[in-house]
C-alpha cells in the first residue's frame, strides 16, 4: 500500500511499462535473480575500476591526477514496488560520489547533500582554476578538507517540467507541476513509507525547504523524445515535441 499516500501525479511521473514490478518478481520466483544480477554489475564495475586505478599508480601521472568516481542515478531493487529508475524518490535519485585528489586525506565519509552540479566547480578549484561564474553548482572543496563542515546547501533533482526533489540531510521535499507535494523525514522514515506532506505539523519544514525550489522553469526542448510513460508523451505533445 506504499502508493496509498501519494498525489495521482507522482504514479503517472514514475509509471515505467517496460520494467517488472516487486509483485511480478515475487509471482515468478525473479526476485533473487534480479538482485544478483545487479550485484554482478557492481562486482564488474569495481573490478575494473581497480584496474584503471592500478594503472594510474604504475604511471607518471599518479601524484597530480584529480580522480572522481561516480554514476548515473540510482536503482530500485523492489522498493516501491519497482525495478527501475524514472522517479523523484530517493532510491532513484541517490548516486555513488568518491573524489581522491593531491592534498587531501582519504577515508572521510560526508552525509551533506550534494549533486553532480557541483562536480565541475570542484574540479576548477582542486586545479586552481578560476571560478566560472555561470556555474549554478557549488565547490566541494570545503567538505573534502573537513566532511563535517556546514553545508548550507540542498540538493535538487528535476524530473520532467516543474517536478523538483530537495533533499536535505533529514528531509525529502518533492513538488510536482500541479502543486501536489510529498515529504519524507528521513530521521524514521529511510524508506520513504510515510508521506508527511499533509501533516500541519510539517508546514514551517515545508516552507523552509521550498526555498530551494528553482525560481525558474524552462520547458521542454522540442527536441526532447522522453517516452517512458503516457506522461512524459503527454508533455511532449503540450511543449511541440514530436514522438519517436
Amino acid at each position: 500500500d506504499d502508493y496509498a499516500d501519494l498525489p495521482e501525479i507522482a504514479a503517472k511521473v514514475a509509471e515505467a511499462p517496460m520494467m517488472p514490478t516487486a509483485e511480478w518478481a515475487l509471482e515468478n520466483n525473479e526476485w533473487h535473480n534480479i538482485v544478483q544480477a545487479y550485484l554482478a554489475c557492481v562486482a564488474f564495475v569495481d573490478h575494473y575500476v581497480g584496474v584503471v586505478l592500478d594503472a594510474l599508480e604504475r604511471s607518471p601521472y599518479a601524484d597530480n591526477t584529480v580522480i572522481v568516481f561516480w554514476s548515473d542515478h540510482g536503482y530500485h531493487l523492489g522498493e516501491k514496488n519497482r525495478f527501475t529508475k524514472h522517479s523523484l524518490w530517493e532510491r532513484a535519485t541517490r548516486a555513488p560520489l568518491i573524489i581522491a585528489a593531491p592534498g587531501i586525506d582519504g577515508g572521510g565519509v560526508c552525509t551533506r547533500p550534494v549533486g553532480m552540479i557541483d562536480l565541475y566547480p570542484t574540479l576548477l578549484d582542486l586545479c586552481g582554476l578560476p571560478a566560472k561564474p555561470t556555474n549554478e553548482g557549488n565547490s566541494l572543496a570545503p567538505l573534502l578538507a573537513n566532511p563535517a563542515a556546514a553545508w548550507p546547501h540542498a540538493a535538487l533533482t528535476t524530473y520532467g517540467y516543474r517536478n523538483h526533489a530537495v533533499r536535505t540531510e533529514r528531509y525529502r521535499y518533492i513538488v510536482y507541476e500541479n502543486g501536489a507535494e510529498e515529504l519524507y523525514d528521513h530521521e524514521d522514515d529511510a524508506n520513504e513509507w510515510h508521506n508527511r506532506a499533509d501533516d500541519p505539523a510539517y508546514a514551517e519544514i515545508k516552507q523552509e525547504l521550498a526555498r530551494h525550489l528553482p525560481e525558474r522553469n524552462v520547458p521542454w526542448s522540442p527536441q526532447s523524445h522522453l517516452t517512458v510513460n503516457e506522461y512524459f508523451i503527454e508533455q511532449q505533445q503540450r511543449f511541440g515535441a514530436a514522438e519517436e
